[in-house]
């Protein structure tokens, strides 16, 4: 099976959720963005942010963590049933990353992914090349995050 068997073009999936907890936030900004409105949740208040938010490069990562549980899962979901599943391969890129509002401290990310296109590559026989929208939403539906991203896939 390939993914355009799998997913109509505009089919949206729900992919999972991920917390943004005070302490994630702080352990991720550590490590990778140490700006203040991440590190420290008072000097935050005197930001443009006004709280303690995650880094963007975070709610990227959290898209990803989601993903892999999902795909895994569904991965294992389509072989049980007895149908060979799409081989992904790694990502060559992606395009329009919007961070659409902050993610602060104590609330949760809904992540999902829409498939939009597959077209063949014609450098490499036998594989595919998928276009997919990747999106998080607040508990009230309001968006924070939308990247469009490609993968690539192994006939």
């Amino acid at each position: 099976m390939i993914m355009a068997e799998r997913y109509a073009a505009g089919e949206k999936t729900d992919i999972g959720s991920y917390l943004f907890t005070a302490e994630r936030i702080i352990h991720f900004a550590e490590r990778f963005d140490p700006q203040p409105f991440h590190l420290d949740a008072e000097a935050a208040k005197a930001t443009l942010f006004g709280g303690h938010c995650a880094s963007g490069w975070h709610t990227c990562a959290a898209w990803m963590k989601t993903f892999i549980a999902y795909w895994s899962a569904e991965c294992a979901r389509l072989a049980s049933e007895g149908v060979k599943p799409p081989k992904l391969g790694p990502s060559p890129g992606f395009q329009k990353l919007q961070w659409l509002r902050p993610v602060y401290a104590g609330e949760e990310v809904t992540y999902s992914v829409t498939f939009l296109a597959s077209r063949p590559l014609a450098s490499r026989p036998g594989c595919r090349l998928n276009s997919i929208l990747c999106e998080g939403t607040i508990a009230d539906g309001t968006p924070v995050i939308r990247f469009e991203s490609t993968v690539i896939e192994f006939e």
